[in-house]
């Protein structure tokens, strides 16, 4: 063999381990998906949850239970002259070692006192959240009314209230059944430094929302005859979906007070959207986007993706 013959042989075989170190090195470093020519989901969904995500990884099942994680503790509020609400409830996780939590405001509808939507309390807080579920000023109060007294009591909770100290004031959302769906609207196109909005089944004179810029997802009802969808929920929407990060579930069979109790679906996509939005967790995009086939529960799910 002559000479330079030897040397290409060299040099090919010394390629050969440099690449196949090479290969190695990089299977060490990016996992043994990479290896496998699989892209490393796990290093990068790492670096995708939030500094606020808390609570373990959710699955399909864990986010329909009316119970969460956290363990709870509630304590009444009770009417005070000079402030912009009435009385409620508040509710909180019992574990401070995660550091502060996003806060929810809760309001009921029209000639609705605060036990009919006080389920949100509870299952909300076991999910990660501070919750204040309130008895409106009037049960007689029309939207606007409503709206002010969501924006002044989830002030309140994160600025003056026994459990303040757990509660991350920027990170605040709202939400309200009936005229306090619409009052949840106007309190988004409000205070737009809102994290979320939930309106449910929304009953609103206006159907113009079209300024709101807090990711909303309007909860709606197929059978509902006090705020029909397609005079109310669905013209929400579609002033909404303009903008980024809209959403609009549409349930099955459901009536007006549908939401007015635990759901398993009404219970997803809530807390989905409340720990997409609020704590900016990341882990509960897959509930939401792409936007899940209709089943049993419901019509439709609407979502501008991805989130």
């Amino acid at each position: 063999m002559s000479r330079s013959s030897i040397v290409r042989r060299n040099i090919v075989k010394r390629s050969a381990v440099l690449a196949a170190a090479a290969a190695v090195g990089a299977a060490a470093f990016l996992g043994p998906q990479a290896f496998a020519g699989q892209p490393d989901t796990t290093t990068s969904a790492a670096l995708q949850v939030s500094a606020f995500a808390k609570g373990p990884d959710p699955t399909d099942q864990s986010i329909r239970a009316q119970k969460g994680p956290f363990a709870v503790q509630q304590q009444s509020v009770a009417a005070q002259s000079g402030r912009a609400f009435n009385r409620g409830t508040v509710y909180y996780p019992t574990d401070t070692s995660q550091g502060t939590y996003g806060a929810v405001a809760v309001i009921p509808g029209f000639l609705e006192p605060e036990f009919t939507t006080s389920w949100y309390g509870p299952t909300l807080a076991s999910y990660g959240f501070v919750v204040i579920t309130l008895e409106p000023n009037s049960i007689t109060d029309f939207p606007e009314p409503r709206s002010n007294q969501l924006l002044a009591a989830v002030d309140w909770l994160a600025n003056e209230s026994p459990v303040k100290d757990r509660v991350d004031p920027n990170r605040l959302a709202v939400m309200g059944h009936s005229m306090g769906g619409g009052g949840t609207l106007l309190a988004a196109s409000k205070n737009p430094a809102l994290k979320a909005a939930i309106p449910l089944a929304p009953w609103n004179m206006s159907s113009n929302f079209s300024d709101v810029t807090v990711p909303t997802l309007i909860i709606g009802a197929d059978n509902d005859v006090i705020a029909p969808t397609f005079m109310h929920a669905d013209p929400f929407y579609e002033s909404l979906k303009g903008n980024q990060n809209q959403g609009y579930l549409k349930l099955k069979g459901a009536d007006h007070f549908t939401t007015n109790g635990y759901t398993a679906t009404v219970t997803k996509f809530a807390v989905s959207w409340l720990k997409r939005f609020v704590d900016d967790d990341t882990r509960y995009s897959q509930f939401l986007c792409p936007a899940p086939s209709p089943d049993a529960s419901f019509v439709s799910f609407k979502v501008g993706c991805p989130v």
